[in-house]
């Protein structure tokens, strides 16, 4: 078989529906995000980014980068190995003590990533309870996704949102064990998951509850612990998963919940055991981040004063987009080669980096720009953002959202 010509053909499928991925050559500057420069053919161009997931710009916070520095200074570049190994640092102590707080759990469980996190804990506690169902929304994330097919334990997916479907899948799961695995923000669509509902079926139905707040925390609550503050449940939850890379402007991801569930995790996930642990300064700077936004309200309030001038701006032009209470702003084009189009031409002409997201991401002719606004943007930025989107909504005759 000519295996490079099986691969390049597959490629070549992609770059005709107008979802072939291209990775955007950034370099970010300390002080100055949004800005970036743009490396492409050996040049420099500078751009604006507009779909960071630093929601709180703490990647460049000076608190987050004093910390870092502090401890690579201290401790060097590494871990020296997994945790159990040689890989426990002090600085994951520390930050594993912050994170619990942070979500009123006993205790906390590092990983490398979000979707580690995700993956790894929900298919070791499908996996090892007896058993076991698992009714998952469909609208969670791939690393959920993957870490229940992992498992091999039963699984129901509920519509999305849809407490009446996710009851009658309660009521006929009869007395075994029940893990619903949900998302307190969905991360395409910017809506918010029914979590109070979800956690008084749970409760009533006796489930396992299991909250994915990566997109929820640093964002909401009185001290950035996600949704599930904001509304006043996190002790009703069993697992809040969250990550470190979003608005705590890092890298990794973590698990909170009772110790005897975190020691029985950190005990038998294969993802966890054989996994190299974060570099010191990364939990550092992490630490530091998380410590800021249990203090202060400022980056929260600007950067929802920014989402809102977006939203209200794009309103006026009659540009669509996914009306949601959250940060997220789906602007939507509906066609996989158009949404790759404007991006392009937003990127060329206006200096303006909005990333296309099409299929498997969202579903097919769902496809999207999707902005998030922060608190670095500017009114400046913004008024550049909308005469662009606007002038290219007129130059493509694209379809306009009556108000």
């Amino acid at each position: 078989m000519n295996f490079d010509a099986f691969f390049n053909d597959k490629l070549e499928g992609l770059k005709k529906e107008g979802r072939y991925r291209v990775f955007m050559d950034l370099e970010r500057h300390v002080g100055q995000f949004p800005k970036a420069t743009r490396h492409v053919n050996g040049e420099q161009k500078p751009v604006t980014v507009w779909c960071s997931n630093d929601y709180l710009n703490m990647g460049q916070n000076p608190k987050v980068l004093a910390a870092m520095h502090e401890a690579l200074d201290r401790c060097g570049a590494g871990a020296g190995g997994t945790r159990n190994i040689s890989g426990t640092n002090h600085y994951h102590v520390l930050l594993e003590a912050e994170l619990a707080d942070l979500h009123g759990k006993e205790a906390a469980l590092l990983f490398n990533s979000g979707y580690m996190s995700n993956w790894t804990t929900l298919s070791t506690l499908a996996a090892g309870l007896p058993n076991c169902l698992v009714l998952s929304d469909a609208g969670n994330h791939a690393s959920m996704i993957e870490g229940i097919r992992h498992s091999k334990a039963e699984k129901i997916i509920f519509k999305h949102n849809d407490m009446a479907d996710l009851e009658a899948h309660l009521k006929a799961a009869g007395p075994r064990p029940v893990i619903i695995a949900f998302e307190s923000v969905y991360s395409m669509d910017g809506d918010f998951g029914k979590v109070a509902e979800i956690v008084a079926l749970a409760e009533k139905y006796g489930a396992l509850t299991y909250l994915d707040e990566v997109h929820g925390v640093g964002l909401y609550g009185k001290r950035g612990g996600g949704l599930a503050e904001q509304l006043g449940l996190m002790g009703r939850i069993d697992v809040i998963e969250g990550t470190l890379a979003k608005a705590f402007g890092v890298v990794g991801g973590y698990i909170t919940g009772s110790a005897a569930l975190i020691d029985y995790v950190r005990s038998f996930a294969s993802g966890f055991i054989f996994s190299s642990a974060l570099p010191p300064s990364v939990a550092a700077g992490a630490r530091a981040a998380i410590q800021h936004l249990k203090q202060s309200q400022a980056e929260r309030e600007q950067l929802h004063a920014r989402v809102k001038q977006v939203r209200e701006g794009l309103t006026r032009m009659g540009i669509p987009y996914l009306p949601n209470p959250s940060h997220i702003v789906p602007v939507m084009v509906g066609d996989a080669a158009k949404c790759k189009w404007i991006s392009d031409y937003l990127l060329e002409h206006d200096g303006i980096y909005i990333q296309p997201i099409n299929y498997p991401t969202v579903a097919r002719g769902k496809e999207r720009l999707r902005i998030t606004p922060q608190p670095c943007h500017t009114e400046a930025d913004i008024a550049h953002l909308l005469k662009s989107l606007n002038a290219l909504w007129m130059q493509c005759a694209l379809a306009r959202q009556v108000a």
